[in-house]
């Protein structure tokens, strides 16, 4: 018996209880993943865009804060009253696009590998899972909008009373919680330090990766445009697996458009890009315990998207490099390897 209980004062045993009740906790409120989700992309991007500017711009914080939020809100507005329908039918116009050419017989080799690529199980539902859920996020516009709109909010409270969250949370230190909060305290730096950071860059990624390809796709003369934009920066939130996905349709839309010449250019295009992400952001904006190894990208992605469906896509990676955070582990090569080399 004594022997149980000191066990269960070892730290690392309080530390496994804690995060096992912590995704029982997440798990039984399932339901509300999405805004749980939201508020801490927008509330983590939100305090990094306020911090960015705080030391560039001599503006009151809460006043900031305030006047961010508002052009964010704003820009929503407008988009929402002004390009929801188009953004509709353009998304609605490419399902039907590669749905027909699909349909249609090919007769040659490349066309008909394509179909094969898109035809394998992962591809094919990984394309299927991201136009649904462009699809349904668009059309059931009042669910996403109030759930965007909670998440909103909660994130502008947070951030307009941070310094006073910090104080008031700071007295569970003393209270008879206390193991608690230290493991509360401890996966949270962990999870921010490596979750938010993997997700800051992967936004940031998609958003140079989509104005770059917006760009080349107008020079290439391809059409609808915008739902283009909207489906290149939701598949690049997809960690490696995303470019390759989006290579797809748009290798479809280019022959359609203007034959192999075009999926040439088409090719050579997205390489530049690809090679600008993988050796000029992806070194400034991942850590090197992000760096994985693209055979455990692709295996991550596969069984977060079995059980998480879209969010497993976007979330998977920065999930499983916090999991190899708490155990830390990191790409710097053994003693032992450094010896023998």
């Amino acid at each position: 018996m004594n022997g149980l209980l000191e066990l269960f004062r070892k730290r690392e045993v309080k530390r496994i209880i804690i995060f096992a009740l912590l995704i029982l906790i997440l798990y039984s409120v399932r339901s509300m993943i999405n805004i749980i989700l939201l508020t801490f992309i927008f509330t983590f991007l939100m305090d990094r865009l306020v911090e960015f500017t705080t030391k560039r711009v001599h503006i009151k914080r809460t006043l900031l804060v305030i006047l961010l939020y508002s052009i964010i809100v704003g820009i929503m507005t407008v988009g929402i009253a002004k390009y929801l329908p188009i953004i509709t039918s353009e998304i609605s116009q490419l399902v039907k696009r590669i749905t027909s050419f699909s349909a249609a017989s090919q007769d040659n080799v490349l066309i008909n590998y394509i179909e094969t690529v898109i035809s394998s199980d992962k591809i094919a539902k990984y394309m299927e899972d991201g136009f649904s859920f462009l699809l349904k996020s668009f059309t059931d516009i009042s669910k996403t909008s109030i759930q965007v709109l909670l998440s909103l909010i909660l994130s502008l409270f947070f951030i307009l009373e941070k310094p006073r969250l910090k104080e008031f949370t700071s007295k569970f230190k003393n209270s008879k919680i206390a193991p608690f909060y230290y493991e509360i305290e401890f996966f949270g730096q962990k999870f921010t330090r490596t979750f938010g950071k993997v997700i800051e860059a992967q936004f940031i990624i998609a958003i140079v990766n989509t104005i770059l390809s917006v760009l080349i796709l107008m020079v290439l003369g391809f059409p609808q445009i915008i739902g283009l934009a909207i489906m290149i920066f939701f598949l690049g939130l997809i960690p490696v697996a995303g470019v390759i996905i989006s290579l797809v349709p748009l290798t479809i839309i280019a022959f359609t458009i203007g034959g192999y010449l075009k999926v040439i250019y088409l090719f050579v295009a997205i390489m530049i890009i690809h090679g600008i992400e993988a050796y000029i952001l992806n070194p400034k904006l991942m850590s090197s315990k992000t760096d994985l190894p693209v055979f455990y990208t692709f295996v991550v992605l596969i069984f977060s998207q079995h059980f998480f469906g879209v969010w497993g896509l976007i979330i998977g990676i920065p999930v499983f490099v916090f999991l190899l955070d708490i155990l830390d582990v990191t790409n710097k090569a053994p003693a032992s390897s450094k010896i023998n080399e």
